[in-house]
Parts: C-alpha cells; sequence; structure tokens
C-alpha cells in the first residue's frame, strides 16, 4: 500500500510511544501506536463483515477524534473511497453530498446528526456508530495490500462558494506526492530535531489541508494533539505547546484583537512599552524609523512580546501555518513583531490542498511563497493562476463536463487571480468570479479593498463589497460597528484608492455571516451569490439612497 503502508510502519515503529490523543478540558486521553493500529484492524475487520467492494465508499461523518483517524485509515486501506463529511454542514448539504457520492455505508460518530439527516433523507445507506464498529474482538488480522498508486482514495467535496459542491476525486498517487512535499518543507522548519514535533490540531479532517496535515504529522512520528472543543482553543494552545500548527487567518485575525483588547484593559506600563514598541516596529517596516526607537523596540521584546507569545502559544512554537484563505499582511506582520513566524500556504481540494509553502527561512507578508518542488504554476487569461504536476485531481465525482470546463492539457484552471514576484513568490488577488464589473466597465476585484476596510474596524465580523452592474461599490459590513465607524474606516480607504475603487455607501448587519445561517461555506468562505440574494433589498436601498441624493 503507497502512503498508507508508510503510515503502518511508522506506527509500527512507535508501538510503545504515544502518537495521538485528544484534550478536552485540559484531561488528555492518548494512543500510542500500537493502540492506534488495533483499532485500525478492528475497524478493518467490521467492514470485512460488509461484503463490499473495492471502489465503494464510505461515508465517515464525525468530529474530529482518534477514531475519525482509524477509522479514515482503516476505509482506505481496505480499498475503499473515503467521502469525509463536515459534522457542523447542515443536514439538508450533507444530504445533497451523500445522494451524490452513493456511499454504500456512513460510519458516524454522532447519533443526534445521523437521525437528523435521516428524517430529510430516509432512504440514505445504513448508518454504523463508532460505538458499534470498534467494540469488535480479536477479528482476523488483515495486512492484505487493497490500494495501488492510480486508485482513487477519497471524494472531498468543494466549498460550494457558488452553486453545489463538487466531489474532488484524489487517488493515492495524488495524496502520496503531497505527503513528501509538505514533511520536506516541515523538515526546514525543525532542522535537526531530538524528538518528534508536538502539534495542535483543531482543523476539520473534511478539509483537505487539514487531512493532508494530519497525514503528514502521522508519517512524520509526530505527538498531535486533537482539539475536541473549538471554544477551549485559546486554553488547549498553550497547555499543548506546539512546535507549529495549522491555521485559518480568521483565528489568527481573532487572536490579534484579543490581544490589543486584553493589552488595552491592562493600561499602565505593560500598555505603553506596547503601544510604543507597536509604533517603532511599524515605522521600521515601513522605513520611517525614528531616534527611540530601537529602544522602545528592545523593551518590547524584552519584557511584553515574550509574555504574550508565551500565553498564546507556551513555550515551544517554531512558527505558525496559514492557509484556506489569503492573510492580511498586516496581520502577517503583526505576528512577526511578537516573535512568530507565520507561514502561508495557498491551494484547494483540487491541487490535494498545496499548490504553493512559505519558505520557513524567509516568509514575505503578503505573499504565499513559492511553487512547491515538482509542480508548475503559471498565469492565464485574466491572471488567472493554473496549475500542472501529480497533485492535480483526476476528476469531479460525475461531473464530467464540469471536470473539462477546468482540466486543459493537464492544466487545472484554479479561477484565482495572482502574480509572481522576481523570486518565484506568489500573491493570490482573489477569485475570478467575484469579479465585480462596473457599469463603467472597470473589473475590481473586491478582496483587497474589503481586506483593507476591516483592518479599520476590528469589531466587524465581515466586509462584503459589492457592485456588479453598478455605478459605483458598495459594502455590507456585520458585527457591532457603529455607522461613525464605518465611514471613517471608508474614508481612509477611499483616499488611498482611484475613484472606480471607492466605497460610496454601507449598510451594517448586526448578525455576522455563517455556516449556521448558510453564508459562510464550511471552512467560512463567504458565500457571494448567497449574501446578494438574501441581502438584495438591503443592497437596492444603498443605491436608491445614493442616487437620490
Amino acid at each position: 500500500m503507497p502512503f498508507i503502508g508508510d503510515i503502518f510502519a511508522q506506527l509500527k515503529r512507535a508501538a510503545g510511544t504515544t502518537v495521538l490523543q485528544e484534550i478536552s478540558d485540559r484531561q488528555v486521553t492518548s494512543v500510542t501506536g500500537n493502540e492506534l493500529l488495533e483499532k485500525v484492524r478492528k475497524a478493518r475487520t467490521f467492514l470485512a463483515t460488509q461484503h463490499l467492494q473495492k471502489g465503494d465508499r464510505c461515508g465517515l461523518l464525525a468530529a474530529n477524534s482518534v477514531h475519525w483517524v482509524a477509522m479514515d485509515l482503516a476505509a482506505m486501506a481496505e480499498g475503499l473511497i473515503v467521502v469525509p463529511l463536515y459534522s457542523r454542514q447542515a443536514p439538508p448539504e450533507l444530504a445533497a453530498m451523500i445522494k451524490d457520492s452513493t456511499p454504500s455505508l456512513i460510519c458516524c460518530g454522532d447519533a443526534a446528526l445521523r437521525d437528523a439527516i435521516r428524517k430529510i433523507f430516509p432512504d440514505a445507506p445504513p448508518y454504523y456508530l463508532f460505538d458499534e464498529i470498534f467494540i469488535g474482538g480479536e477479528g482476523v488480522r488483515l495486512d492484505r495490500p487493497q490500494v495501488r498508486d492510480s486508485d482513487p482514495v477519497t471524494i472531498i467535496y468543494t466549498s460550494g462558494t457558488s452553486g453545489e459542491a463538487k466531489g474532488v476525486v484524489l487517488t493515492a498517487a495524488n495524496v502520496g506526492f503531497m505527503l513528501g512535499c509538505t514533511s520536506a518543507r516541515l523538515d526546514q522548519l525543525m532542522g535537526r530535531r531530538s524528538g518528534p514535533d508536538h502539534i495542535f490540531h483543531y482543523l476539520p479532517f473534511n478539509f483537505c489541508a487539514s487531512w493532508i496535515a494530519i497525514l503528514t504529522f502521522m508519517l512524520r512520528g509526530s505527538l498531535i494533539t486533537l482539539n475536541t472543543d473549538l471554544t477551549k482553543i485559546a486554553n488547549d494552545i498553550p497547555a499543548v505547546a506546539p512546535h507549529y500548527f495549522l491555521n485559518v487567518p480568521q483565528l489568527l485575525e481573532r487572536m490579534r484583537r484579543g490581544v490589543e483588547e486584553e493589552i488595552g484593559k491592562k493600561g499602565g506600563t505593560v500598555h505603553a512599552v506596547y503601544s510604543r514598541a507597536r509604533a517603532a516596529w511599524e515605522r521600521r517596516r515601513s522605513q520611517h524609523a525614528e531616534s527611540g526607537d530601537a529602544l522602545w523596540h528592545w523593551l518590547g521584546n524584552s519584557f511584553v512580546f515574550p509574555a504574550i507569545r508565551k500565553k498564546l502559544f507556551g513555550t515551544n512554537l517554531k512558527a505558525l501555518i496559514s492557509g484556506s484563505a489569503p492573510l492580511t499582511p498586516e496581520t502577517q506582520d503583526y505576528f512577526g513583531m511578537l516573535g512568530v513566524r507565520v507561514l502561508q500556504v495557498y491551494g484547494l481540494t483540487e491541487t490535494t490542498g498545496i499548490c504553493t509553502m512559505d519558505d520557513p527561512a524567509n516568509p514575505v507578508p503578503g505573499r504565499v511563497g513559492p511553487a512547491i518542488p515538482g509542480i508548475e504554476m503559471e498565469l492565464a487569461e485574466n491572471d488567472e493562476i493554473i496549475v500542472r504536476g501529480p497533485n492535480i485531481f483526476t476528476e469531479y465525482w460525475n461531473r464530467p463536463e464540469q471536470t473539462t470546463e477546468v482540466l486543459h492539457d493537464g492544466w487545472f484552471h484554479t479561477g484565482d487571480q495572482g502574480e509572481r514576484d522576481a523570486s518565484g513568490s506568489w500573491r493570490i488577488a482573489g477569485r475570478i468570479k467575484n469579479l465585480i464589473v462596473l457599469g463603467s466597465g472597470h473589473k475590481i476585484a473586491p478582496e483587497s479593498i474589503e481586506e483593507k476596510i476591516a483592518i479599520g474596524l476590528p469589531l466587524a465580523q465581515q466586509v462584503v463589497v459589492v457592485g456588479n452592474g453598478r455605478g459605483y461599490l458598495s459594502a455590507i459590513v456585520t458585527g457591532p460597528v457603529s455607522s461613525e465607524q464605518v465611514q471613517t474606516a471608508l474614508d481612509a480607504v477611499n483616499a488611498e484608492l482611484p475613484h472606480y475603487k471607492q466605497v460610496r455607501a454601507f449598510c451594517r448587519r448586526a448578525e455576522a455571516f455563517s455556516i449556521e445561517n448558510g453564508m459562510l461555506t464550511a471552512n467560512g468562505k463567504l458565500k457571494r451569490d448567497v449574501i446578494a440574494v438574501r441581502m438584495k433589498i438591503e443592497i437596492e436601498e444603498m443605491y436608491q439612497v445614493k442616487q437620490a441624493v
């Protein structure tokens, strides 16, 4: 078995060593390499009794856990195609994915979620709870090879920012290639190691990059700690004291705001040193250093920043890794001020999660690093990024027409706009489908404008720029912000923009866009088409008011 066999071999080498654990209220439940292999064996024994055929689909619907990992490895080892499903996704969306992928069975960690799906999809395939799967006795040891490089091992559904989610088919060869790339880059980060990497992991395994990460960590013999309660992340991270971990920009932005608020509440000497050290850092970065800046920066590095790092991350942190969406340069630079490297990765499910990775020795704020060795990245029409290499998916499940729309002569058309600098490092400008075309004909990528506005509105949850076919841009701002605050932020941003990129009207929405209200995808991206439909009245009012004036 390709990469699966390599992971099993690593677990055997770590027979008596803790390799995977769950943390709940700082209480840890762990398994050794042998114990995890035993869980995999029990799951394979159970699957063997279901009379499944190689290539049958196996749904996996559960929150992150040791059992999820064991079930995933077992199903792939048995030659099944795993369909990971997000436990927090709305039941109707999950039902649509189940109907599309037609799994022969679904392994589920949550009886309540199973019952919710059954109500709207009574003809669903049989469900088995983990409690039923992992109680098996000795059973039969199943060591026979079942997987070849060309075999599909998973169907991962994309976020579906517009329209229905599509199932991306990845092969063992796709995954094996990517694991070699990610492990090599982590070797660069860690250098010579005296022990296993300590990992904290909270991102759901049904996201491609999160899944690739967890497989990479196991292959490297890391000690992986799984968060089981997203509300406890702030407490769990320093308790684990990881060397690095995978993040989405939303968490890093929240950490940044939290530090600012807490320092502000403390006041006194700490606040004074922090504020002056931060101002000195920003002036130095913009090459406008003043006399005395070196002293304030030294005071911050000596007395304030180390305490912040320790409280947030513990004492072992080498770097943060950020993916899923572009991280603002300001936030990446902010963590740099604290002495924390933030390494960005860029990729899509169709590229097995990753196309580029920051060089640990030279991360550049606002960029996502060079293409990983072994793949090609170029720019096509409209500055669209196209990718070719062993990481490119084979097809969208049961969607041949949509497959041929994005795959041409081996090149995958990502739909993302980008640019590459002289060193080969990439910047992601936005999605081509998100381009706003004003009535004047100007084409505008909204993402960079949204980022700039959000910097001036630290309490805002989201900023969404609209205006397709209109005479000017407007913005929807969610969260606890006042009209005065929004206008001040817009005035500051507009002053730096050409007239056609200026945002001239806005509306506020107290409730944030979320997965639960259907306005965000499963991995937190804006469903712009849905927002435009749901907020049609508010959008029309923004243009009527301005036109009346």
